[in-house]
């Protein structure tokens, strides 16, 4: 084998390599056959001295270098597509992380709420036994504010200092008073009908002031609480009207739910995705295969129109 021969086979052996490598990457059986098929033709042309090694390299050029750059090329878009799957994926995650906290942190808020209502019903009976004489203790803990200044927000519906003016403006003749708190006379009364017992409804806040609104287990009826004045006082629905309805806290683990299925079925596409082979290309390739698995390959590898036909379908398909 002279020089020539040699360089041109050595060429062949690395273009084969680049398409063997593609084979692998796509997983395809029908672009394995088609790298069989070449590896065929160029074992075909070595080992028969006869044969023009020229040709071999004019059959890489119309034929393999074309299969090549078609699967370079559908390789690239695959790539773009599986890097937008990935991107929204990694969207999804930064979601589903951020809702995951905000939904530990509403857990949080629901358990807190509860913790000071007891607090705030025990209060409630403190400053009864206060007023009535029966203790001189201060009904209020030192933590009452803390639910609030953690809570407040986040959490509580804001609105203008003028509501909270309105909620907390009482008439002193219809009030109790000492030294550790403030409470409506009416509203004592309801308190111990219903054995102080009452539950959070909501909180509000405007700037840095916010008041907490209580109802009892068994009624319809609101009351105030500002936790810094130790003031209690009656409001009426129609005062809580304006606020806007409490989110579901459920709606939260369900978007995670949905969000967590959606990034399990994107990692599923993007490894089809990665390999995937638009079906005009497996008609191309299909052609091509079935060309030069033909008796008469050789004679096609002169006929220039036909090459440039395949080549110019090959690198002008739609849509890849």
């Amino acid at each position: 084998m002279d020089e020539s021969a040699k360089k041109i086979f050595e060429e062949s052996g690395r273009v084969i390599e680049k398409l063997r490598l593609l084979s692998v990457f796509f997983e395809d059986e029908l672009v394995y056959k088609i790298y069989i098929r070449t590896q065929v033709i160029h074992r075909l042309f070595e080992t028969n001295s006869e044969l023009d090694a020229n040709k071999l390299t004019l059959f890489h050029l119309q034929f393999t270098e074309s299969i090549i750059e078609l699967l370079k090329k559908i390789r690239k878009n695959n790539e773009k597509v599986v890097l937008s799957m990935e991107e929204e994926q990694e969207l999804n995650d930064d979601l589903i992380a951020s809702l995951s906290n905000a939904l530990r942190d509403e857990e949080n808020f629901d358990h807190s709420q509860q913790a000071q209502a007891a607090a705030v019903n025990r209060a409630l009976n403190r400053l009864y036994q206060n007023l009535s004489d029966y203790s001189t203790d201060n009904p209020f803990p030192k933590d009452i504010e803390s639910f609030g200044l953690r809570f407040a927000a986040g959490y509580f519906y804001e609105a203008p200092p003028l509501l909270i003016e309105e909620l907390t403006t009482f008439d002193p003749e219809e009030i109790y008073r000492n030294g550790y708190g403030i409470i409506e006379k009416k509203l004592m009364g309801l308190q111990c009908k219903h054995n102080f017992q009452n539950t959070f409804y909501c909180g509000i806040h405007a700037g840095e002031d916010w008041v907490e609104v209580y109802k009892p287990v068994s009624d319809e009826h609101f009351f105030v609480f500002h936790p810094r004045r130790h003031l209690f006082i009656s409001c009426t629905a129609e005062q809580l009207a304006g606020l806007p309805p409490q989110q579901n806290l459920s709606r939260k683990s369900k978007i995670i739910l949905d969000l967590t299925e959606k990034n399990n079925a994107l990692k599923l596409a993007m490894g089809a995705a990665r390999t995937a082979l638009p079906a005009e290309v497996v008609a191309l390739l299909q052609e091509y295969s079935d060309k030069v698995s033909a008796i008469d390959f050789l004679d096609l590898i002169d006929d220039y129109d036909i090459q440039a036909n395949i080549l110019k379908a090959m690198l002008n398909t739609d849509g890849i």
